[in-house]
C-alpha cells in the first residue's frame, strides 16, 4: 500500500483491503482542513473514490444513508456515483469515480446552463420524498444557540440581536425533503457540459430552500442571471420569506462559528459579513 493508504487508521486500512486487496492510491483529495481523507484509487475494480472519516466524524453516516435511500435517482443517469461499499462503524466508503472537472473557479461557475441542470437535477431529488418532521423548527433553532454557544467572533452586538430574533422562531414541525446539505459548484462536476454531483456528507431531511442557501449568499449574488437559470430549472422557487430569512441567518451564524474552529480565516470573515448584511437589511 502507498504512503496515502498508510494515513488511514489501522481498522480502516484493514477494511480496505478485504474490499479492494490490490487498491492503490492515486491522488489525495482530501480538504486539510477536516479529519476526512478523500483517495482517488485504481484496482482491477477500476477508478474509484475512497472516503475515510476520524475518529469524531459524522459526515460519513450521513453519505452512506444518502447512497443507499436517496440518491439512486441521479446514479441511474450517470449523475452521481455508484456506492461500492460503506462501513459506518469503520467510518468509510468507496464508490466508483465520476468523471469530469470541478465546476467551482472554471467559466462554468459564470455559466446560466450549468445553474438551469443544477436546478433539474435538484427538484429531481427533492421531489422523491416529502414527510413532516414535527420537530424540525425546534431543533434548528437550538443548533442555532448551540452554535452561538460555541467559541467564536461574532461581534456582541449582532449576537444580541441574533438571540433575540432566534426567540421568536416558531416551534414545531415543518415538511422536508431529501437535501444534499452543500449544494454549490464546489460539489458540482461538469463533464463535457453535464453537470453531475459528488460529496453527500451533509444530507439529510431538511425544508428545500436549505439547499438554495450556499447559491444565494454567493453565485446568485454575483449575478442574478444564474438565479434565474437555477430557479428555471427547479421549476419554481419554494422560499417563503420567513422560513427563508431564518435559514439565511442559520446559515450565516454557522459559517462564522464554524470556520471560526477549524481556523479558516476567510471564511470566517465571509460569515461575519453575512451577518452583517442581513442586519443592516432589517435597520
Amino acid at each position: 500500500m502507498t504512503d496515502d493508504l498508510s494515513r488511514l487508521r489501522p481498522e480502516q486500512r484493514q477494511q480496505l483491503a478485504r474490499w479492494i486487496p490490490d487498491a492503490k492510491a492515486l491522488a489525495d483529495l482530501s480538504w486539510g482542513l477536516v479529519e476526512t481523507k478523500v483517495l482517488e484509487l485504481v484496482s482491477d475494480q477500476g477508478r474509484l473514490i475512497l472516503k475515510a472519516g476520524g475518529v469524531t466524524d459524522g459526515h460519513i453516516s450521513r453519505e452512506i444513508r444518502a447512497h443507499r435511500e436517496w440518491l439512486h435517482p441521479w446514479v441511474s443517469t450517470g449523475h452521481a456515483p455508484l456506492l461500492l461499499f460503506g462501513d459506518q462503524a469503520a467510518k468509510m466508503l468507496v464508490t466508483h469515480y465520476l468523471p469530469g472537472s470541478l465546476v467551482e473557479g472554471t467559466s462554468a461557475q459564470d455559466d446560466a446552463e450549468t445553474y438551469r441542470q443544477a436546478g433539474s437535477l435538484l427538484v429531481t431529488f427533492h421531489n422523491q420524498l416529502s414527510i413532516l418532521d414535527e420537530e424540525w423548527n425546534d431543533r434548528f433553532r437550538a443548533r442555532v444557540e448551540r452554535h452561538l454557544a460555541l467559541p467564536h467572533r461574532i461581534d456582541s452586538n449582532i449576537e444580541g440581536r441574533v438571540r433575540a430574533e432566534v426567540s421568536t422562531w416558531p416551534r414545531g414541525g415543518a415538511r422536508v425533503v431529501p437535501t444534499h446539505g452543500d449544494w454549490q459548484p464546489r460539489n458540482w462536476l461538469i463533464d463535457d457540459g453535464v453537470v453531475r454531483i459528488i460529496d453527500f456528507g451533509r444530507a439529510d431531511l431538511r425544508p428545500p430552500i436549505e439547499d438554495f442557501v450556499r447559491l444565494a449568499r454567493q453565485d446568485f449574488a454575483r449575478d442574478p442571471k444564474l438565479e434565474a437559470a437555477f430557479i428555471e430549472g427547479y421549476g419554481s422557487d419554494p422560499r417563503e420569506p420567513g422560513e427563508w430569512r431564518r435559514a439565511l441567518v442559520g446559515e450565516a451564524v454557522g459559517t462564522a462559528v464554524w470556520a471560526y474552529g477549524v481556523g479558516d480565516e476567510d471564511f470566517e470573515c465571509f460569515g461575519h459579513r453575512l451577518l452583517t448584511d442581513l442586519y443592516a437589511e432589517s435597520d
